[in-house]
């Protein structure tokens, strides 16, 4: 049975804080857009970093069985983005977040605290 999008949202963001990821947010987009339930927005302070967070993003879904439709991003690693359809995954570096600044582009959206129910 696959995971519902909460359990995906609360493996993704403690593999992330895992890795130590900077300003874990996530926003509830359900009632904003059909492109997804959630945005998850994490930064890293290097390449290396926003590198070492996705990959272990990945690695914890995919032993859940959850694996990412599309991965963009992971070679200049300033903005990867994980998509796993109901959830998206952000992870920045620093400065390209404050650049595209997601959680005021999606100021409609709700912020949720994690953990989610399921």
């Amino acid at each position: 049975m696959p995971l519902s999008p909460p359990a995906v949202v609360n493996i993704a963001v403690q593999a992330a804080e895992n890795k130590k990821a900077v300003d874990v947010t996530v926003l509830d987009i359900s009632n904003v857009t059909i492109i997804a339930d959630y945005f998850i927005i994490c930064s890293g302070r290097s390449n290396t970093q926003v590198q070492a967070i996705a990959e272990s993003i990945q690695e914890e879904l995919k032993k859940e069985g959850v694996l990412a439709m599309r991965r963009e991003g992971f070679r200049e690693a300033s903005w990867v983005l994980l998509d796993y359809g109901d959830v998206i995954v952000h992870v920045f570096q620093e400065k390209e977040r404050q650049f595209y600044n997601l959680e005021r582009l999606w100021g409609d959206a709700r912020i949720v605290d994690v953990p989610l129910k399921i």
